[in-house]
């Protein structure tokens, strides 16, 4: 029997059941998330995504579903070092066991090392790639080397006139001292 992936209501168990392999590719304006944090990103970025399914035999000897997720993109980013755009590849390769419900996970979790989602029938794999996505974007985007010198020192006239000014506390103290006896 030929089945039909949707990846926006993915069935997650007639996918691993199958064994089947869906892929595509989609633009990085599509995603709301992700494109807020994106410096520039153009309407011809594009998402190349690929899902697996797969029925693995668990360790309570049942078997159970899992999907295997590839990512690849490059995300246009702000450089923090030189904010001038650059250019951040992201590659992702994750799996994913499937369980019954949210307690289910909730109670596996902490015993266990892989990821856990909950079995849906209308999964929706859109927003899997947004998460993983999102989760690994770098927190500091930046040039190896900045393509412009980077300025690492400031200047504040302020600040410097406002220091040059005071006294020095331990001097005022000497004073006070040198006017006692003792």
């Amino acid at each position: 029997m030929e089945h039909e992936f949707a990846p926006t209501r993915l069935d997650v168990k007639a996918l691993a059941q199958s064994g089947d392999k869906i892929s595509g590719s989609d633009l990085l304006s599509r995603y709301e998330r992700l494109a807020e944090g994106l410096h520039g990103a153009g309407p011809d970025l594009t998402i190349n995504w690929s899902a697996r399914g797969e029925w693995r035999q668990g360790a309570s000897g049942q078997s159970e579903p899992w999907l295997h997720l590839g990512l690849d993109t490059s995300l246009p980013l702000l450089c923090q070092r030189c904010l001038g755009p650059v250019s951040s590849p992201i590659s992702v390769q994750r799996s994913f066991r499937f369980v019954s419900s949210e307690d289910a996970a909730q109670a596996q979790d902490d015993d266990v090392e892989e990821d856990l989602l909950v079995l849906s029938r209308e999964f929706n794999l859109a927003e899997l790639i947004e998460d993983e996505l999102l989760m690994d974007a770098p927190l500091i985007p930046r040039h190896d080397v900045c393509p412009v010198p980077v300025k690492l020192a400031t200047a504040d006239a302020d600040f410097e006139a406002s220091t040059g000014d005071k006294p020095n506390p331990f001097a005022v103290l000497a004073k006070l001292q040198g006017g006692k006896s003792s």
